[in-house]
């Protein structure tokens, strides 16, 4: 049996007693609000200025049959037009290693400051416990993959893309 894994996402103050993290999101729609399963059109972004940044984590709910899960990758696919750019803290090389997580804001992000890949990497860009060859043995997660649409005021309403994930699952 494979292993089960989902997307999750926390928002709210660090300190506040409604952090919370969302299991396994229905989407990873982007706003101007922090906040899981996001509707964009009651919450657009406002050409010349950012989406709120997503905290998300790839979550091993259940290991199943498998020994290691390891080599997260995550991508767009899909065109934000040129006014628009979407900015990761995830990346192949020189990675930051894990992130403490931080209220989502608007504010231009200081961690999303990557461009995120267009097409499948060929290597992990999100790591495991600090490191891009980090593995996970039992239920666990990823570290918070950090992500932030950036516009200029040109910058048009109505783009769609799509989020991947991928990883390694040894049996």
């Amino acid at each position: 049996m494979a292993a089960t894994v989902e997307i999750d996402e926390q928002n709210g103050k660090p300190d506040s007693p409604t952090l919370a993290i969302t299991h396994n999101l229905a989407n990873t729609n982007m706003g101007s609000h922090g906040a899981a399963n996001l509707d964009p059109a009651t919450y657009p972004i406002v050409p010349g200025s950012n989406s709120c940044d997503k905290w998300q984590l790839v979550h091993v709910t259940n290991m199943g049959s498998s020994t290691r899960i390891s080599n997260f990758k995550v991508w767009r696919s899909g065109s934000l037009g040129a006014n628009a750019v979407h900015m990761t803290n995830a990346r192949a090389s020189d990675y930051g290693g894990a992130q403490t997580y931080s209220t989502p804001a608007t504010t231009t992000s200081t961690l999303a400051n990557q461009v995120m890949p267009t097409g499948s990497p060929a290597s992990a860009n999100l790591g495991i416990g600090g490191s891009l060859s980090g593995v996970l043995t039992a239920s666990g997660y990823s570290d918070f993959l950090v992500h932030q649409i950036q516009t200029t005021p040109q910058a048009i309403a109505g783009s769609t893309t799509t989020m991947n994930y991928q990883y390694d699952e040894t049996a």
